[in-house]
């Protein structure tokens, strides 16, 4: 099925990014963690959409921000196989996927009870010790976690 710029189920966008082929369970989740919903610029939020490679998906529109690519990086702890488009003037002049990093922080709460970063105001680390997995260790307390069952902050 071909589709026509003007038969999208999500408007078109001028400039920004565009988040897209995030799992529908992890649709908010990856707005929290981009920071999203304290941003005052134009956000187009979709969920439940068709997608060939999901069946369906959530997608995520920002007018006029380019996201720098760390931060971006940040939500394949959640959606590995998420897409990144920039946008200028309607067309997509760069299109990625997303990587995840060597070491997330401040993103995932440690799970253990015990840990100081749940006793102490400090910012908490992970490593990723598998990515085809994607495992995460606590850098504190050496608790592993698979991203799927981690507890997003």
């Amino acid at each position: 099925m071909t589709q026509n710029k003007k038969e999208l189920a999500v408007a078109a966008l001028r400039n920004g990014t565009v988040i897209d082929r995030v799992p529908c369970g992890a649709l908010f989740q990856a707005v929290r963690i981009l920071g999203i919903e304290k941003m005052t610029n134009n956000v187009t939020i979709g969920n439940n959409l068709s997608s060939r490679h999901l069946g369906t998906k959530g997608i995520i529109k920002v007018a006029d921000v380019e996201f720098p690519e760390d931060v971006l990086n940040r939500i394949a702890l959640i959606a590995p196989h998420a897409k990144i488009n920039i946008i200028r003037d309607y067309e997509v002049v760069e299109k990625r996927p997303v990587a995840l990093p060597d070491e997330i922080v401040g993103i995932v709460r440690c799970g253990n009870p015990k840990c100081i970063t749940n006793n102490e105001p400090m910012r908490t680390r992970f490593w990723v010790t598998d990515r085809d997995n994607v495992t995460i260790r606590c850098h504190y307390c050496g608790h592993t976690v698979k991203a799927g069952d981690a507890i997003i902050d």
